[in-house]
């Protein structure tokens, strides 16, 4: 069932036009959160020629869109995220965002181009597929959780395994990594507030200055994740904001700070917030102050399934060539709401290669001049096809 690269490829970029002007309809008008009223709308006119049974959520902007096989069998899921980020673009291209501050910064115009791609070439191949692919365009996936609201109304139903692709514009276009085990971190963001007494600035003693013990709590979290956890469990923890004062010469009475921490497991999340309580109700005590905290849970650990990334790993090799794979050496601090899917059915996410041509310097996804290279995008029907067809084959 799995061609060779040649014909792979060669069956994508029969709709490589229709990926590209998806893409680009998506990226001009790009939509944040849950409700992505045109994205969807693009979605279902890319897909109402096909036949799929349909599925719109009821709670948010996704489309959940089955394929039947010819034969009865199991089903698989591939996924692809819509939503965009509150970025205000800063590129060049002529498809750029008409909309201000927001931007399709993180690939998701490319991931619902593809897999609307590989619906049209899959449903070519239909009467050979024995069981049913599960085309999940999903929005809400940058901290809106989209995936959980899907699942909560049976998104998974029936479904055996699950996949979706993530670009990646430093790797080389046409190379596909993954990794079993941990591919992706947990996230929790955190909020601190302290409260002190005011007073002027040059009676320092006369009040309680909160500031010194927010820049002190910002250095105990750095020596709490070096020392309390294990540099093979890793933690990252940044402090990302400090508010505090309204002018030099007085002391406020309270200071704010924000930030996240990332994990790459239970154990080392349960310490980190552990610790982080620890560090703030202690530097605030020794420093006469009041303090609360809050933290507020995010997504889990993405977890690829071992037996299910060895089979897609072995797919992509025999279909691309056996250098069009690599290795992920380690997980990546980044988070992803796909990992709720990957807690319920074996599955993995795998990142494709999108590396812009002639870029210095490659700009990351979540970069306001982010770009990937549009080549890259048959590469990603193609391996979705991949996938679908062996396992149902």
């Amino acid at each position: 069932m799995v061609s060779d690269a040649s014909q792979l490829l060669t069956e994508a970029r029969r709709y490589e036009a229709g990926a590209l002007e998806l893409r680009r309809r998506i990226h001009r008008n790009p939509e944040l959160g849950l409700d992505t009223p045109q994205t969807r709308a693009a979605v279902l006119e890319a897909l109402e020629p096909l036949g799929l049974e349909i599925r719109l959520s009821e709670t948010t902007s996704g489309i959940l869109a089955t394929l039947r096989g010819g034969k009865p069998g199991r089903t698989i899921l591939l996924r692809g995220d819509m939503d965009a980020l509150p970025l205000h673009e800063e590129t060049d291209v002529e498809f750029r965002s008409e909309l201000p501050g927001k931007m399709h910064a993180c690939g998701h115009d490319a991931h619902t181009a593809m897999l609307a791609s590989a619906a049209r070439l899959l449903t070519e191949t239909r009467d050979q597929l024995v069981g049913n692919v599960v085309f999940m365009f999903q929005p809400g996936e940058e901290l809106y959780g989209g995936a959980r609201y899907m699942l909560e109304e049976g998104a998974l139903d029936g479904v055996g395994a699950a996949f979706a692709l993530h670009v990646a514009p430093q790797l080389p276009t046409g190379m596909f990594a993954g990794r079993a085990g941990p591919a992706l971190a947990a996230y929790d963001d955190f909020s601190i507030s302290l409260r002190g007494r005011g007073g002027h600035a040059s009676m320092p003693h006369d009040a309680v200055d909160p500031i010194p013990a927010a820049c002190e709590i910002a250095q105990a979290l750095q020596t709490m994740v070096t020392r309390s956890i294990s540099a093979f469990e890793p933690v990252v923890l940044t402090v990302g904001k400090i508010e505090a004062g309204t002018t030099n010469n007085v002391i406020p009475e309270t200071a704010e700070m924000r930030g996240t921490f990332r994990s790459l497991s239970e154990r080392s999340r349960d310490l980190a917030r552990t610790g982080l309580q620890r560090v703030v109700e202690g530097v605030s005590s020794a420093h006469g102050l009041e303090a609360s905290f809050q933290i507020d849970p995010g997504y889990p650990v993405t977890v690829n399934d071992g037996p299910f990334s060895a089979f897609a790993s072995e797919t992509l090799r025999e279909s691309f060539g056996s250098s069009a794979f690599v290795e992920a050496p380690h997980p990546l601090m980044g988070a992803e709401d796909f990992s709720y899917l990957l807690q319920k059915v074996p599955g993995a996410m795998f990142f494709l290669g999108a590396r812009p041509a002639n870029a210095d310097p490659i700009e990351p996804c979540h970069s306001n001049r982010m770009l990937l290279y549009e080549e890259s995008l048959p590469f990603g029907v193609a391996a979705h096809a991949a996938i679908a067809r062996r396992y149902l084959s």
